[in-house]
């Protein structure tokens, strides 16, 4: 069958069931994409309410509860809703199989399932935080600590059955993509022909089958707890608070690099198309988002540093933080490498990887003084925390999420975004998130807390700065969302193949056909030999 006379182009499909009843892993993406997008904007608007309730000492716009049910709100739902499902679920659903030569997922229907498993824990979730009347609007933070998650009366059952609902969607989607990866690579696509993109998504996948399950025992201890009265973590039952810690961060400091490995991924395409050199050290940056899987295991501890661990737990937690340095340096020593010398091209999709690969660098040498017993002491809990964590989710997970729809926007749409807004927009959001960020850094070393409602006057210069940082952080996303969609209708249309990638999903028309190839292709040359006779 020739693409002419295939069913229709995923985009051409209408109607709400030729949608959400569609088992193509592209229109599948897509649906993820703009619920993600969706909650991104809304937990972006309730960070721009706490920032509001920052930007002065005292009383701004809410009072003390009202500000713990803002940064509830933007924490549960950009960390449930967009950031853990974030690049998985969209670009590696639409991608993964075209980038291996394959014609869909290896299982279909079960990646139809995950999405609306994925509606179903948001709905539960949504309940929680926002469809009780005011007084039980959730405000027990995003970690629902224990015991005042135990003992709050507002909307914890629900927003712990939906987080224990939404793992099951997290699950299949990584088993799904394992399967896919390991039984449906195109003839002659070896380990070591296989971009780096899944690479990353298999390494966030197995992440996925195995970590995700601890916290959904977590989640349905702590609903037998409120419900039955069993005493897992409140002390006057004999519980202990601190358990239910280690069991939450045993899941989500792995989770970190479900959300971060795919962005390494996608930079890892990015920049040998844009600097025409073949990828510098292609094992092992491969090899190292699998160390990096690993090591997430082992790390969860330094989250406990002041909560009264053994002497010698704190040592062995400190030195395996450490660790996990050595894969991701390994990963930005060879992205520079593979700059050097190159013929860089600054389109925007080159702009976001490089921002990706400086913001992300200071994410990881700020997690050095974090990981250092000493200065955690002085720094856990404070700005700096909060600095740190914004970094690597937003200068990480999100920088590299728009990298990617920069990068295939005209494979996924067939169209092209104005490339002097987009420019505009990166530059606009750069300098917008530093401004927000870098000066919480200061306000973490200075001792201010995190999670306070009011703080004193000798705080407020750089709490004003961060607060007008982040209207400008926030200007920057409305107008490159506005440029991409703008591109949707006014766009013009995408040649097949403008970056000159020699990658398997530019071989296809844009936007690809429902079946992806009219045949399985076979591979016979490395995806990133650019400007070179190098091979694998």
């Amino acid at each position: 069958m020739s693409h002419a006379h295939a069913d229709e182009h995923y985009l051409q499909a209408k109607g709400f069931y030729n949608w959400f009843f569609s088992v193509d892993h592209k229109r599948i993406g897509l649906m993820y994409l703009l619920a993600i997008l969706f909650f991104f904007l809304v937990a972006g608007f309730s960070a721009i309410l706490v920032r509001t309730e920052l930007l002065f000492p005292g009383h701004t716009i809410v009072d003390a509860r009202g500000y713990n049910v803002l940064f509830t709100l933007h924490g549960a739902i950009m960390v449930f809703l967009f950031i853990v499902p974030g690049i998985p679920a969209t670009l590696g659903n639409f991608l993964l199989p075209l980038m291996i030569g394959a014609k869909d997922v290896a299982f279909p229907r079960l990646n139809l399932l995950s999405f609306w498993i994925y509606l179903l824990g948001v709905v539960c979730v949504l309940y929680a935080l926002v469809g009780t009347p005011w007084k039980d609007w959730l405000d027990t933070g995003w970690t629902l600590y224990a015991p005042y998650s135990v003992q709050s009366s507002t909307g914890v059952i629900p927003i712990t059955l939906g987080v224990f609902i939404l793992g099951f969607s997290s699950i299949l989607t990584g088993l799904n993509f394992t399967v896919t990866i390991h039984r449906l690579r195109a003839p002659g696509m070896t380990w070591h022909r296989l971009p780096l993109f899944c690479w990353a998504i298999y390494s966030a996948s197995l992440i996925q089958i195995l970590a995700t399950p601890v916290v959904g025992i977590t989640l349905l201890l702590l609903i037998m707890e409120r419900i039955f009265g069993i005493g897992f973590f409140t002390p006057a039952l004999g519980g202990d608070p601190i358990l239910f810690e280690n069991m939450f961060w045993f899941y989500s400091h792995p989770v970190v690099y479900i959300m971060i490995l795919p962005a390494m991924g996608v930079v890892a395409e990015i920049l040998p198309v844009f600097s025409k050199k073949p990828i510098f050290g292609y094992r092992a940056i491969a090899y190292s988002s699998l160390a990096i899987a690993l090591v997430s295991f082992f790390v969860w501890g330094h989250h406990l540093f002041v909560s009264g661990m053994s002497y010698w737990s704190r040592w062995v937690f400190s030195l395996l933080t450490f660790a996990v340095a050595i894969p991701t340096a390994i990963k930005v020593f060879n992205w520079i490498s593979t700059l050097y010398k190159g013929s860089i091209r600054l389109d925007s999709p080159m702009l976001y990887a490089c921002a990706f690969i400086f913001l992300f660098t200071i994410a990881g040498l700020t997690g050095i003084p974090l990981a250092t017993l000493a200065t955690d002491v002085h720094l856990h809990d404070s700005y700096f925390v909060v600095a740190h964590f914004h970094y690597t989710m937003q200068g990480g997970t999100v920088i590299g999420l728009l990298a990617g729809l920069h990068f295939w926007y005209p494979k996924i749409f067939g169209k092209m975004y104005n490339e002097l807004a987009s420019k505009v927009g990166f530059w606009m959001l750069f300098i917008g998130f530093n401004m927000t960020f870098m000066p919480q850094f200061l306000l973490g070393y200075f001792g201010m807390p995190r999670r306070y409602y009011d703080y004193l006057q000798e705080y407020a210069d750089l709490h004003f700065m961060s607060s007008i940082g982040a209207y400008l952080n926030g200007l920057a996303y409305l107008f490159i969302f506005g440029n991409l969609i703008y591109g949707l209708f006014k766009g013009k249309a995408a040649a097949k193949n403008p970056y000159e990638s020699l990658s398997l999903e530019w071989t296809v028309p844009s936007p690809p056909p429902l079946t992806n190839f009219d045949e399985v292709p076979t591979v016979e040359d490395w995806t990133y030999g650019y400007a070179s006779e190098q091979n694998a």
